[in-house]
C-alpha cells in the first residue's frame, strides 16, 4: 500500500488502548486517539506519540452510538485520508457472581462491548481500505471461566462470535477481521481492588510465571494489523500460557 497506513485506536486513552496506540504509531502508522470521556487522558497521548516522532488526533465519543463513531471516523479520515486498521480496545467490565449481578450493569457491559463492538464494526467494515485490519477485543477469561466474570464474559463471548462472521461477509475485500482476547494484564483497571496476594497469584499462574503488561497485548495487535495477512476471522488468546 502506498503512504501512510491509518489506525483508529478506540479506548486509545489508557491502558492497553494507550500501549495499542503508542506501538501502531511506533510501527509508522498515523494514528486517531479515541477516548469516551477524558479528552486530556489522550491529548496526553497524542502528545507523547508526536514526541516520538509520530502523527496523531484526539478523537471523542460513545462506542455504541453510531453518530458519534461516524464522526469519529470522519475526524480520522479528514486528517489523514483514510483509515487501514482499525482497534477496538474500548470496554467495561463489572464483577459480581451471576446470582447477584445487578441487571442495570449487565446492560451497561452489554451497550458498550457488544453494542459498541457492533457499531465500531459497522463504521469499520464501511470504511477500512483494501490491505486493512480490524481489530475487536475479547478476553481470556472466555476460556478461563473465572467466577464473578460471567456477566462480562458473556458480552465478550459475543464479541468472539461476531468476528468470523464479519470476516466472511468482508469476503473480496482483502481485509482481515480479528479479535484479541488478553489473560490478566498490569493496567489499573485489573489491578483495582485486587490484594497483593490476589495479583501474585495471578502472575504465577501462567507458565511465563509473570503478568502481561499492556505491550505484550499492543505486540498481538500489531501482528493483525500488520504482517498476519493469513490470520482471518480468529480470537488470538495472548495470555502467556494461562488458557
Amino acid at each position: 500500500m502506498n503512504g501512510t497506513r491509518v489506525a483508529l485506536v478506540t479506548g486509545g486513552s489508557g491502558g492497553i488502548g494507550r500501549a495499542v496506540a503508542e506501538r501502531l504509531a511506533g510501527d509508522g502508522m498515523a494514528v486517531g486517539v479515541h477516548y469516551a470521556g477524558n479528552k486530556a487522558r489522550a491529548e496526553a497521548v497524542v502528545s507523547a506519540i508526536e514526541r516520538a516522532g509520530g502523527r496523531a488526533i484526539a478523537v471523542g465519543g460513545d462506542v455504541a452510538e453510531p453518530a458519534d463513531m461516524d464522526a469519529a471516523f470522519d475526524a480520522v479520515e479528514a486528517a489523514f485520508g483514510g483509515i487501514d486498521v482499525v482497534a477496538n480496545t474500548a470496554g467495561i467490565m463489572v464483577l459480581a457472581p451471576i446470582a447477584e449481578l445487578d441487571l442495570d450493569d449487565l446492560d451497561r457491559m452489554h451497550r458498550t462491548n457488544i453494542r459498541g463492538t457492533v457499531v465500531v464494526a459497522q463504521q469499520a467494515a464501511r470504511r477500512v481500505r483494501a490491505g486493512g485490519a480490524i481489530v475487536a477485543f475479547s478476553t481470556s477469561v472466555t476460556r478461563l471461566s473465572f467466577p464473578t466474570y460471567g456477566g462480562y464474559v458473556a458480552s465478550k463471548g459475543a464479541v468472539e462470535a461476531l468476528v468470523p462472521v464479519l470476516a466472511r461477509e468482508l469476503r473480496g475485500r482483502d481485509v482481515t477481521v480479528n479479535a484479541v482476547a488478553p489473560g490478566p494484564t498490569a493496567t489499573p483497571l485489573f489491578l483495582d481492588g485486587k490484594t497483593e496476594e490476589q495479583v501474585a497469584g495471578l502472575a504465577k499462574a501462567a507458565p511465563l510465571e509473570r503478568l502481561g503488561q499492556p505491550d505484550d497485548i499492543a505486540e498481538a495487535v500489531a501482528f493483525l494489523a500488520g504482517p498476519a495477512r493469513w490470520v482471518n476471522g480468529q480470537t488470538l488468546f495472548a495470555n502467556g500460557g494461562l488458557a
